[in-house]
Parts: structure tokens; sequence; C-alpha cells
């Protein structure tokens, strides 16, 4: 009998899993914590080679036509003069389609949200997880796919496994393009565009719309600003409307009016006027708090690690989808070709914990000159 599985965490590293998963035969769930669900939170992703893999493993390869392409990259300096310019075109594909997709890929019976697992416990044939609702769940493999601050991480690495504050925070804004004043869009449209300061930088491009159309006026403009908070002031930065402080980011809606309006008014002052705009026209913009994290083990009894839960990389790389997707493959490779699941287990780790080393390691040089 095929062993049961469940994926704590129904991101996209979840569903890849699921999906991939579900298709080769296994019993798999998905538990996410979100009641609403996740769409409408992705900005625009660069698609790398693992991404390719998976969308043509599920018969979708399609999709990774559909995406704004920047023509080239621009570097400017605080006054708004392009100081140099570099012709590489790229294309960012859709978060929200991508999710979507393989969300409907999953049976709706396999995917439960609403679902806040609060703790993890090893048996001796399998785990529990134990939910905010008083429910639990035993399964012969539970794999943790909930993120920077997962959960199902301490019952592999321990209590104090939680990934280091690295200096830096980025705020975001996903901007409809007709509301980014012309004088912004005439400048940052179609190309990526960077303005570096000591400490901290922006950058921005065009993504499709929450609805992966890439007409012109159906788009959004995606600004990520990097900026140094000491931990005190990043408390009072990821401090929310209602005065929680909450552990990793803030969801649009969710920064408060003062801290917002701080954050403006500094961009009026330290950024090129183009990105100065582009960050007022942004109403709700919102805030994560960059991390490390590289475990030991990525595998302890019967639980799994994948994605952010198992290594947590800066958003230099751009890989955290490919990471997901390199996870997801990996583990439905162990589960299919061993005979039990602890040499699955071990062949999974023995293959992904090298390669999200590597990640971090990369993402830390990337960061040098911010953190």
């Amino acid at each position: 009998m095929s062993p049961r599985l469940l994926i704590v965490g129904g991101s996209i590293g979840g569903l890849f899993a699921a999906v991939l998963l579900h298709r080769a035969g296994f019993d798999v769930t998905v538990t996410e914590r979100s009641v609403h669900g996740l769409e409408g939170r992705g900005a625009g992703l660069v698609a790398q080679r693992e991404v390719f893999a998976i969308l043509r493993e599920v018969g979708v390869e399609h999709l990774a036509h559909i995406g704004v392409t920047a023509h080239e990259r621009i570097y400017l300096d605080h006054a708004g003069q392009v100081i140099h310019r570099q012709r590489t075109p790229q294309t960012q594909l859709s978060w929200d389609v991508l999710f979507r997709t393989f969300r409907e890929l999953l049976p709706d019976d396999r995917y439960h949200t609403g679902r806040q697992a609060v703790a993890v416990v090893q048996e001796p044939d399998g785990a529990r997880v134990s939910y905010d609702d008083g429910g639990q769940e035993k399964a012969d493999l539970v794999i943790g796919a909930d993120g920077v601050g997962s959960t199902m991480r301490v019952a592999v690495s321990g209590p104090h496994s939680q990934p280091d504050y690295v200096g830096y925070a980025t705020w975001r804004g996903l901007v409809p393009e007709g509301q980014v004043p012309q004088m912004a869009a005439a400048q940052l449209f179609d190309r990526f565009a960077f303005y570096e300061m000591p400490g901290s930088q922006i950058l921005g491009y065009l993504v499709p719309g929450p609805d992966g159309s890439t007409a012109v006026d159906r788009r959004r403009y995606n600004w990520v600003w990097y900026r140094r908070y000491t931990p005190d002031e990043l408390d009072g930065a990821l401090t929310d409307r209602d005065g929680e402080r909450r552990p990793v980011s803030l969801a649009p809606g969710r920064v408060r009016p003062e801290t917002v309006a701080a954050m403006k008014a500094d961009a009026e002052r330290l950024l090129p006027p183009a990105f100065a705009a582009a960050v007022a026209a942004e109403p709700r913009p919102f805030l994560h708090a960059i991390f490390d994290y590289a475990p030991a083990h990525m595998v302890s009894g019967r639980v799994a690690l994948m994605g952010d839960a198992a290594f947590v990389a800066r958003p230099h790389t751009a890989m955290g989808v490919a990471k997901a997707a390199g996870d997801a493959f990996a583990l439905r490779d162990a589960l299919t070709r061993a005979t039990d699941l602890d040499a699955a287990l071990a062949a999974y780790e023995a293959e992904r914990a090298p390669a999200g080393a590597a990640i971090v390691a990369y993402g830390q040089r990337l960061g040098r000159s911010l953190g």
C-alpha cells in the first residue's frame, strides 16, 4: 500500500511536490494555513531550468512563454540619468498563474486551507501534526513546505533552528501600470531598472497582471527596495496595524500608516525621481525581512523539509521557485525509486542538501554590499 504523505504548506513549493507525488500514485494531502488562498501575493518570477522542467513534466510548458519581457537593464544615478545600459532580455512569468495552474492540477479533496500547523511529533511508524483547531493528522511521512518561519523545521533541526536576520529587509510594491506616473513609466517600463547606493538598492520591472495578462494596461510594475534596519528598527517596522510584531513579513494593508509614510518620505529624498514616483504610487506596500539559513539536515525520522522550510536563500538569487521545483523532483524520484522510506529520504537529502547550501552561499555573496 502506498505510504500516506502529508505536506504542510500549500504555497508553490508544496504544490509542486503534491502534484508530482499525486501523479506518481502516492496518497498525498496538503494543509495550508491561509484561509482565503494565496493568489494575488506573487509578482513576477524569472524561470530557471528547474521551473521549465516541471512545466514540461505536468504538460503546461506553454506557461513558459506567457510573461513580460524586459529588453535591457539600466542603472540610474540619483538625478535619474542612465549611467549604464546592458542588452540582456529577460522574461518574467506570473507567479499567480503558476500557482493557480498547479493548484488546479491537484484535486480539491487533497488541498485543505485554514489549517495552521502548530507542532509535529515523531512516532515509530510516522509522524503526527497538530493544528490550531485542535485537530491532528497522522502520516507515514510529513513534508514541511511551510516556508521561512517553518513549524516543521523544529522536528528536524531542534527548537533553536531559526533563520538568521541578515540586517536588511525589502519593501515591495505591485502597482497597476496605469497608475504609474507617465514620467516614471517612460523611463522604467519594458526594462529592468536599478539604482544603488551605500547599503541600499532598488530595482523594478513589469510583471503580468493578477490574471496573468501581459497586455498593455493590464500589467503591474513590481518594485523592490532593499533597506538596512537594525534589529530594533526592524521590530518597529514589522509591528502591524494591530500592534503585533510579526516575525517575518507584513502583507499588503498590514503595515502601519506612519511606517508607510516614513518610507515614502525617504523614497522622495533618497531615490531617483522615477523610482520615487513608482514607490509613491503604491497605496499598500508590503515588507519582508531577509534571512539566511542552511541546516545540517533536511530529514529526521519521518519528517522531511523542502523549499524555504529547509534552506533560506536571499532573494537576489532569483532561485527560490527553482529551488522548490528541484526539491520536489528529487523527493518524487527518491520515493519512487527506493525500496523503503528511510532509503528514499536518505537519497533525497544527499542530492538536495549540497544544492541548497550552494544557493544560500550564492545569495550571501550577492548581498555583501547590503548587509
